[in-house]
């Protein structure tokens, strides 16, 4: 059974606002394991709000960032998964592309349009 990968911020978690409940209800649907990836350092966690969620939260404090390949690769490591045992959604096209460079399956999730369908979608295909 695959992972899920969840961006915290501007995906999962919305600033100021909490828990984006549609998507943790979509999320619910799944019965797959589910981790929270974020960048956050102890600081930023509770400025964020990337306390008391309902899935693990993974990070590296910024050493180094999502855009660095290597921190994937310590997730993975942290967790005994390869890149076939999960998959990912993320606003940051940098980070997109720092897990797809090592085989991640990503979707890239635009946090403007917040299109639940098209995760639905991606989740769907590739679980």
């Amino acid at each position: 059974m695959k992972t899920i990968l969840i961006d915290a911020l501007n995906t999962f978690v919305i600033k100021d606002k909490g828990i984006f409940k549609e998507m943790y209800d979509l999320l619910e649907k799944y019965q797959n394991p589910k981790i929270i990836l974020t960048n956050a350092n102890d600081a930023q966690l509770i400025e964020f709000g990337l306390v008391n969620l309902p899935y693990e939260l993974f990070t590296l404090k910024h050493d180094p960032d999502k855009t660095d390949p290597e921190y994937f690769n310590k997730m993975l490591l942290n967790f005994n998964l390869n890149k076939d045992d999960v998959i990912y959604f993320e606003h940051n096209s940098d980070a997109v592309k720092s897990a797809e460079s090592i085989g991640i399956k990503t979707h890239y999730y635009n946090p403007e349009l917040r299109n639940l369908n098209r995760l639905e979608e991606f989740l769907n295909e590739n679980l």
